[in-house]
Parts: C-alpha cells; sequence; structure tokens
C-alpha cells in the first residue's frame, strides 16, 4: 500500500473513501470491502483518505475522543484490508477553513483525481461541517465522480461505531469490543527501557512505548503478545499510572510473558487484549504491590488454561 500526504495533485486517479477510521471496526471494514469492490469494478485504485491529528484533536484537544489507533497502527490495519492507497491530510487552520466545495475540489478533485467516492451516511465535511452527503452527490457531476452513502452498520442490533468501542474498552468488556472490531482490541509498539521495577520484584516485564497517554482502556488483563516469534504468547499485562509507584505518573503498557525467556528490547509487538483481571490499584508498599503480581499472574494462567 502507497501511502501520501497533502494537497499535491497525484498522478493517478482513484476510487475514494473518506473518514478517520479509528480502529478500523466492523462498520469501516464494510466500507472498506464496498470501496475495493467498486474500484475494482471501475479500474481504478482504491484510496483511503485521513486526517491527522483527528478534527476533533485540533479544535479541542482536552475534550478529544481517547485515540483507538494510532496513525501506524490504522496504516497497518487498512494496508491488511487490501486497499492500494493510504492518503493523509494534515488537520490544521488551513484545512479547516476550506468550504466544503474547496474541499471537493482541492482534495477529492485536485489531489485525489477522484471518480468514485464512498462515505458514511452521516458524513460531513468542510468548514462548520457545512457539507453532507447531498451536496457531494451534487458536486459530483461538476468534478467528475459519482458519491455514493453506506448505510450503518450493526452489530448484534448496536451501531458499529469508535464511540461504541471506546466505551466498551473504558467498560472492561472486552468481549463486546472484538464483537465490534472483528477481532481482540490491541496495541502495537516498540519495547522500550523503562524503570526494570518489574524484574527487581521478580517479574520482568516488557515496557511498550504507547503513541498517546491517554488509552481507551486501564487496568490489568490477560494477554496475548505478537511478534516475539511465529506465534501468539501468552501474558499479563498492566495498562495504568501505576500509583503504588508514582503519584502523577504517565500511562504506561507493561508485559510480563508467560512462558518466555530473553531478550525484547527494540522490537515491535502487538499486545491483544483478551480479559480484563481488575482494575489498578495503590498498594501501601512494594512488597503488597509484589504479592498482588503473583496472583494477576495465577489468574491469567487460569484464564490460559480453562480458555
Amino acid at each position: 500500500m502507497r501511502i501520501s500526504h497533502g494537497l499535491t495533485p497525484l498522478a493517478s486517479l482513484h476510487a475514494v473513501t473518506i473518514g478517520n477510521f479509528d480502529g478500523l471496526h466492523r462498520g469501516h471494514q464494510a466500507m472498506l470491502d464496498k470501496l475495493r469492490q467498486e474500484a475494482r469494478a471501475r479500474g481504478l485504485p482504491s484510496c483511503v483518505l485521513t486526517f491527522e491529528p483527528h478534527p476533533r484533536e485540533f479544535f479541542a484537544p482536552e475534550q478529544a475522543p481517547t485515540r483507538l489507533t494510532s496513525l501506524g497502527e490504522k496504516a497497518a490495519l487498512i494496508a491488511a484490508a487490501g486497499i492500494d492507497r493510504l492518503h493523509v491530510l494534515r488537520f490544521d487552520r488551513g484545512l479547516a477553513a476550506l468550504t466544503a466545495e474547496e474541499f471537493v475540489a482541492g482534495a477529492l478533485a485536485r489531489t485525489l483525481g477522484a471518480r468514485y467516492v464512498l462515505v458514511g451516511d452521516d458524513f460531513r465535511f468542510g468548514r462548520g461541517r457545512g457539507g453532507d452527503f447531498s451536496l457531494l452527490q451534487a458536486l459530483g457531476p461538476r468534478f467528475g465522480f459519482t458519491a455514493e452513502a453506506l448505510p450503518t452498520v450493526s452489530v448484534a442490533d448496536h451501531r458499529a461505531s469508535s464511540t461504541a468501542v471506546r466505551q466498551a474498552l473504558a467498560g472492561g468488556d472486552l468481549e463486546r469490543a472484538r464483537r465490534l472490531l472483528g477481532r481482540p482490541y490491541g496495541i502495537t509498539g516498540r519495547v522500550v527501557h523503562g524503570d526494570k521495577l518489574g524484574r527487581s520484584l521478580g517479574f520482568p516485564t516488557a515496557n511498550i512505548q504507547l503513541r498517546h497517554n491517554r488509552p481507551p482502556l486501564l487496568g490489568i488483563f490477560a494477554v496475548e503478545v505478537w511478534g516475539v516469534n511465529d506465534r501468539a504468547l501468552p501474558g499479563a499485562a498492566s495498562l495504568g499510572v501505576r500509583p503504588t509507584v508514582h503519584e502523577h505518573g504517565r500511562a504506561t503498557l507493561e508485559v510480563f510473558l508467560l512462558d518466555y525467556q530473553g531478550g525484547l528490547y527494540g522490537r515491535k509487538l502487538r499486545v491483544d487484549f483478551l480479559k480484563k483481571l481488575r482494575d489498578e490499584e495503590k498498594y501501601p508498599d512494594l512488597d503488597s504491590l509484589a504479592a498482588q503480581i503473583r496472583r494477576d499472574v495465577d489468574h491469567a494462567r487460569h484464564y490460559f488454561d480453562h480458555r
């Protein structure tokens, strides 16, 4: 998959879909399936047009939703879906100031050479969210593309959305999140050096670099880890601010692999969250913390033994 940026015209025409695609849930997957089919029928490369940062992060960062996926994670998921190009527009004051018609003329027509545009039925775009599907459809003949809207996708009678996934994760309902995503929720990052606290407590952990300081879920989990070898390895993970160690800590993802010994620094791993074991707690001392970690590891082993 090719990745391109900006408003410089590209050399080819495209079938395009537009959105943030955070988490790439089953609604997004249906959109990409439809895009791929329509692109193939028209003999065009398929293209996802997305924005970085998320528009809500630009306008009100303190009120923006937590990220389900970093840009790199999103790109990997889109590539795995068989899309030919990911085009990223930097969401800044200039882009936010474009009217709906200016956005269509600049981003869709001039930059991407759109000949087919697929959006969700609630799609809004342009300055002040002034454009909708009806306007996109009306502008199509003028700019040389056909527009189509995909109806909402439901999972167990609930709308598949990034918001629904965030709510499930925040509530510890990993099974519901898995149904909405069509896969376990995972975080990908490189193993970096930490403070070696886990090692000193008898549980050496891999410290996974987080791309954002506000993960969508917190607590202690049974997890599977991909990227160590050719199969998933079971583990217990802590994702949180470690209140026993730091009064005002940053969010940290630490993973103890149940049956693995070896170096992991520098590796890129994906941690899939399978079951929440408990919430994060503050303990009076490190001995109490170590005793709880032992119980957490036992609970994780029990989960995998009876999975």
